[in-house]
């Protein structure tokens, strides 16, 4: 099997063999902090400080790509992937991460590191990870700028034609303790450039019975719009890390229109009607109050099957559907013992009774199933957003009707360009969902993405990834 290796400071890696050392192909990754002794050295306390900061974000994106932490010594990272993809997303997500996070930091304390991947021979002895790889890859790393990615022939030959960069030839070069000459490239993009803060706009109108619908566009560029899901906040959800990233992410690509759905948010809570009928003519009410004709079409989680009914409803209004964390049957039309059905009404009166309350047991029952893998900040934002963005009654109401959804009778009808992401160990909506929506939609695309969280949280590495996808995927597949 193939693995991957992150390794950050490796110079701990033992020079002893074990005796029956493991020996296995893997892709190594060797990174560190340029200039961390020169940090260390002007404020460690600081420094210490910032490390641990950055590290709180680095070690649960790892985890987010499929990763083993290995070892965390000192500033070092060690960690194996089971996947070139992993590791390689991993890094670039590193990157765009830690830049991220510094903007606002003055230039002499920023820390970038320097990152180097190679393909080779690894060994272990169930503790320890060693070996020529390693070693290789550690001198890689020395050769890429801040900031930057430096990878060997061998990677780069495996990557060549696969992924949107450019690899830049370093020529031969002769590394310390290695006995021959090895060609090394640095990839020309390394990070997507962290988008700028834009500002939206919120806007009103009204739905065939009167009820007040919220509405908000940001970004520039070609239109998308988005599906409105269970619970959204216009405002909430812009500022907090909580689909944050996402959403900028998309506005630095598109026109993004959002929306709070009947009863959520910054629309009218006080509400009679809700359904997959109304929440579909509500859509629809928005976009023609917005002015938008044809649109690329987004939903998350039970948004993607407004999304998908709304197409059917009006094909001639959407010109690709993009979904992700969908799925097709709810809850209660899928369980199958009457033990599972008594869960989900416990969970019905659960949010009855203690939605939005400052009772933490009661509160991480919902924020573990969503975002397992959460930041304390997340999980904070989270808890606070039950509170701001509907009220118990409403959660119920919403919960049980999407409960209850079955669209599987609709997917065959589906005839737009589809693309459905998924992340693989989604500990809300079963991987497994995710995979019989796309399989029941003709010609649809799917992509597995990393991580266990539902809720994308700041720092997800499927954030990334996604924000891709849906950019090339409309692009791939320009409307008439």
């Amino acid at each position: 099997m193939l693995a991957m290796v992150l390794v950050i400071d490796p110079m701990h890696a033992p020079d002893k063999m074990p005796a029956e050392p493991q020996r296995r192909l893997a892709a190594i990754l060797a990174a560190d902090i340029a200039r961390y002794s020169a940090l260390m050295g002007a404020d460690e306390g600081a420094t210490i400080r910032e490390l641990r900061s950055h590290q709180a974000v680095i070690l649960p994106m790892v985890h987010g790509f499929g990763g083993k932490i290995i070892d965390t010594a000192g500033d070092g990272i060690l960690a194996e992937f089971g996947s070139i993809w992993n590791a390689l997303h991993c890094a670039q997500q590193i990157q765009a991460t830690m830049a991220s996070r510094q903007e606002s930091t003055a230039p002499d304390r920023r820390m970038l590191f320097r990152i180097g991947i190679n393909q080779g021979d690894i060994f272990s002895d169930g503790s320890r990870v060693y070996g020529d790889g390693v070693n290789l890859a550690a001198r890689l790393e020395a050769l890429s700028p801040p900031g930057g990615i430096c990878v060997s022939a061998a990677v780069r030959e495996s990557l060549e034609g696969k992924i949107n960069v450019e690899f830049v030839d370093l020529g031969e070069q002769s590394l310390k303790n290695i006995a021959r000459p090895i060609r090394a490239y640095t990839l020309s993009e390394t990070r997507a450039p962290a988008p700028k803060r834009t500002q939206q706009q919120i806007q009103y109108c009204a739905a065939s019975d009167g009820v007040r619908l919220a509405y908000a566009i940001a970004g520039t560029g070609p239109k998308l719009v988005k599906a409105a899901n269970w619970f959204n906040h216009l405002e909430y959800d812009w500022e907090m890390p909580l689909f944050r990233q996402v959403f900028s992410r998309l506005a630095s690509d598109f026109q993004l229109l959002r929306y709070d759905a009947r009863g959520n948010g910054l629309s009218e809570w006080d509400v009679e009607h809700i359904s997959l009928e109304t929440w579909v003519s509500d859509l629809h009410t928005i976009v023609e109050s917005a002015g938008y004709q044809r649109f690329p079409l987004i939903g998350i989680s039970q948004g993607c099957a407004v999304a998908i009914a709304y197409s059917l409803r009006y094909p001639e209004r959407v010109t690709h559907l993009i979904l992700y964390g969908g799925f097709a049957i709810g809850r209660l039309k899928s369980v199958k013992t009457e033990g599972e059905r008594e869960t989900v009404q416990a969970m019905l009166t659960l949010i009855r009774n203690v939605w939005g309350s400052d009772n933490p047991i009661a509160r991480n029952v919902f924020t573990t199933q969503f975002m397992p893998g959460g930041s304390k900040q997340s999980i904070d934002a989270f808890n606070d957003l039950q509170r701001v963005a509907t009220s118990a009654e409403c959660a119920a109401r919403y919960f049980e009707t999407v409960a209850n959804l079955d669209i599987r009778h609709l997917l065959p009808q589906v005839r737009h360009p589809t693309l459905v992401l998924h992340c693989r160990e989604d500990n809300a909506i079963p991987f497994k969902l995710g995979v019989e929506l796309a399989a029941g939609i003709p010609g649809a695309r799917f992509i597995g993405l990393p991580g266990r969280n539902h809720i994308l949280q700041d720092g997800d590495p499927a954030v990334e990834m996604l924000a891709r996808a849906v950019k090339e995927f409309v692009a791939e597949n320009p409307s008439e």
